[in-house]
């Protein structure tokens, strides 16, 4: 069967598509995440994560069946504005921009916080225009580059957290750890631990640049997703096991918990990890931000000339505006104020898919059940974000 007709080079197969996705969630999640949302669900750590998955799975669900049939770069920007109209479209894109560039943010800023504690956002600058460098190079380039930050990352989390897991103290849990939590700070809390999910999307955004996408990117999703999940399950019950404890947990909470080993050497290598790790999420963030941006260009809903592509294949101009935007966020300096944004902004991308997969034709479940409930849960979880301070 012949692939639909592509305005940008298809390079990616099922491997590399994996990557992409993996790229994108490992990083500024696992590195940074768990402290603000341990301080609002407490000892619902795990119910949270396992909300904000769920979530996740049920957006993965209609971006996938959306994937299927309108194989474009674009998203939920496509997806609304081929089903819905164009006002959606261009809703879920502006939502898209903005939570991504928050996403970015919050990922250079996790560089700076573990790499030079006090100067986050000087940083956080030179790392989002390193991230801007490799993306111009072309997807190709970037995928290797992610592949290679990935299986590092991936490495130094299991050793970290199976090390430092293996070396706290047990026994009840230390003065000053509150192990309860209200239902709207839990809801926060899952609202945060979504963005670590959220890079799932980072491959249906690139279907113009996947090979057979209709069966790649389903298939790609649904494994970086498991692997994450996976991931974040046993890191969540050793950030819970450190604050029984009584560890005090900062914005470096992986460096913190390899402190407990007493390992010098450990500790480093977490933050290294937690470099290589942001990078990987920067480079997959500001390649799929330029992709939807280039879309929105190419249907007159942004700037005729961020649509113009290089002799790279890559819509150069694109990616120069969203790694500006990106920057721009970086100015606050607050990781946690970066990360609810993120979340809040993201939900309401995927309320436009899947309003959009509300139209699609196939059985009860796939076809009212999953949008409608994706709706109300993201609902809610956008609603804890904005009331918890």
């Amino acid at each position: 069967m012949s692939e639909p007709p592509s305005r940008l080079r298809r390079s990616l197969g099922l491997p590399g598509a994996i990557v992409v996705g993996l790229g994108a969630m490992l990083g500024t999640g696992v590195f940074a995440v768990w402290t603000p949302a341990l301080d609002w669900a407490g000892g619902w750590l795990v119910l949270a994560l396992l909300l904000a998955a769920a979530v996740a799975a049920l957006n993965a669900v209609s971006v996938s069946r959306l994937a299927r049939v309108h194989p474009e770069s674009g998203g939920a920007y496509a997806y609304g504005r081929l089903r819905l109209g164009r006002a959606a479209g261009v809703a879920a894109g502006l939502a898209f921009i903005v939570g991504k560039s928050a996403s970015s943010a919050a990922a250079a800023l996790t560089i700076g916080v573990y790499l030079w504690p006090g100067q986050e956002r000087a940083v956080a600058w030179v790392a989002i225009a390193i991230a801007l460098a490799i993306d111009l190079r072309g997807i190709v380039r970037s995928v290797r580059v992610t592949a290679v930050l990935t299986a590092t990352v991936l490495v130094i989390v299991l050793v970290t957290v199976l090390w430092g897991g293996w070396s706290l103290p047990g026994g009840e849990a230390g003065d000053g750890w509150e192990p309860s939590s209200s239902p709207l700070a839990v809801l926060a809390a899952a609202g945060l631990l979504f963005v670590a999910f959220a890079g799932y999307a980072r491959i249906t955004v690139i279907g113009e640049e996947v090979r057979d996408p209709k069966r790649t990117i389903p298939r790609a999703v649904a494994w970086s997703f498991v692997i994450v999940l996976a991931v974040y399950v046993l890191v969540a019950f050793v950030v819970l096991q450190a604050a029984q404890a009584g560890v005090v947990l900062g914005p470096a909470a992986l460096e913190d918990i390899a402190q407990v080993t007493g390992s010098e050497v450990l500790r480093g290598v977490v933050v290294l990890g937690a470099v290589l790790g942001a990078g990987s999420v920067l480079i997959s963030l500001l390649t799929g931000m330029g992709r939807t941006v280039f879309a929105m260009a190419a249907q007159g809903d942004a700037p005729r000339p961020l649509a113009l592509v290089s002799g790279r294949h890559v819509p150069h101009r694109a990616a120069i505006t969203v790694a500006v935007a990106a920057a721009v966020l970086v100015v606050p300096g607050r990781l946690s104020w970066a990360l609810a944004l993120s979340g809040a902004s993201i939900l309401i991308y995927y309320a436009v898919a899947h309003a959009a997969s509300f139209t699609l034709p196939g059985p009860w479940l796939l076809r009212r059940a999953v949008p409608v409930l994706g709706v109300l849960l993201s609902a809610a979880i956008v609603l804890g974000l904005v009331s918890v301070r």
